[in-house]
């Protein structure tokens, strides 16, 4: 994924918080940029500053899909909600770690209330994906919100999100499992860059179904230490072939809803 360098006109790197909830007369600065801000980073990266009203407590979750209107007030994008000719990107982290080559630090939970957040529209980015196929030519809205879906052929009365691209159906790495650890270290074939993502399920042997990743631990360098699991291995294993599925990378181009199938 790509990696925020140009937030502001602060010296060094800026995490890309998520800013709130800003409450009237709190004293509480917000929004801190003006609405549709762009900033760059790596990767041909674009992020665009966005106001969120929540209704109800909501995780964001790293590769969380949304919209947003022509006044930049942005929604988790579904199926129901989506508006042809809006624009949409993803949420790519609540902040991100101290390393060079970054990542996401993971979901984060907020009360109701506005927000203010960064959405990336360009770029290298973790993307939530419900279903993914050879093809990845197709990309679509769900009823699920945040979520978009890759099939093979366009499934009817879905959105179509235009522009863009993933990088592959699933990702597969190599890792050392320890029974009744949830770590997955001695880490080899994978990047920093391109994942794998935090919210993906993973499976291989020893690894209970259902279990996802819920951390990544970097070196100062960006390289992808160890991989925390929602649940423990059932096994020792040296060199185990892992799966990772459900957030991809994805190469945004400025995607926006572009008709119903």
């Amino acid at each position: 994924m790509s990696v925020a360098s140009i937030q502001s006109d602060r010296l060094g790197a800026n995490p890309f918080v998520v800013e709130g909830p800003i409450v009237s007369g709190s004293g509480i600065p917000g929004p801190n940029f003006s609405l549709g801000t762009v900033a760059g980073g790596d990767r041909e990266s674009e992020w665009v500053y966005c106001q969120l009203v929540l209704a109800s407590q909501t995780t964001l979750q790293p590769g969380q899909w949304f919209q947003w209107t022509r006044d930049y007030v942005a929604s988790l994008l579904t199926t129901a909600a989506a508006v042809v000719g809006q624009r949409c990107g993803v949420f790519s982290g609540a902040a991100q770690p101290p390393t060079l080559a970054g990542g996401p630090v993971g979901a984060i939970t907020l009360a109701p209330g506005t927000y203010y957040v960064w959405l990336q529209r360009n770029g290298q980015a973790p993307a939530l994906v419900a279903t993914a196929t050879a093809a990845l030519v197709v990309a679509e809205t769900t009823t699920t919100a945040g979520q978009a879906s890759a099939p093979a052929s366009a499934t009817a009365t879905t959105k179509a999100i235009a522009n863009v691209n993933f990088a592959a159906a699933n990702q597969t790495f190599t890792a050392t499992t320890v029974n009744g650890s949830n770590l997955l270290t001695s880490l080899s074939g994978l990047n920093a860059g391109s994942g794998p993502f935090i919210g993906a399920a993973v499976s291989g042997t020893g690894i209970s179904g259902g279990t996802t990743m819920s951390g990544i631990t970097y070196s100062p360098s960006g390289v992808v230490q160890s991989i925390t699991l929602s649940a423990n291995a059932a096994a020792n294993g040296t060199g185990i072939t892992i799966t990772a599925t459900g957030v991809l990378e994805a190469t945004l181009m400025r995607p926006f809803l572009s008709r119903v199938n």
